[in-house]
């Protein structure tokens, strides 16, 4: 029960067997034979492990302790929202980026137009330096 566990309670912890028997002062190994219940801790070293694991020393030497998946499933939802998000911030991304190629396209196509109509206006006024002759008669007094 003690093997078991050490490794469900480190790794509830977050800890490696290296980070643990580097707080421990042991050897990586000595985690790996206490896990595979190939030796076990002397009573000092017991009660400085309960302490950096949080629990208990019967905790620790009790009834097998229960392996909660809530990480997992919790990281497992987490990784699910995640790419949900990824596929709004996508597809957000390219709905922006039509609406910013739609609006470049029209200020463009006016810009377009208005230089037409300037080069005409110019031409107009250029090559029509004569007088203006409408069929209105004017009438002057002698």
């Amino acid at each position: 029960m003690f093997s078991e566990n050490l490794k469900v309670l480190r790794k509830q912890k977050g800890f490696s067997q290296e980070e643990l028997a580097a707080r421990l002062h042991v050897a990586r190994q000595t985690i790996s034979k206490w896990e595979k219940n190939l030796s076990v801790p002397d009573a000092v070293t017991l009660i400085r492990l309960a302490e950096i694991l949080e629990v208990s020393v019967s905790e620790l030497l009790g009834e097998k302790i229960e392996d909660e998946n809530v990480t997992s499933d919790v990281a497992t939802q987490l990784s699910r929202i995640n790419e949900q998000l990824a596929i709004k911030n996508r597809r957000s991304h390219r709905i922006w980026k039509i609406i910013g190629i739609i609006l470049a396209t029209i200020i463009l196509v006016n810009i377009f137009i208005a230089i037409i109509f300037s080069i005409q206006y110019l031409d107009n006024g250029t090559q029509n330096n004569q007088p203006v002759v409408t069929d209105e008669t004017i009438i002057v007094d002698e």
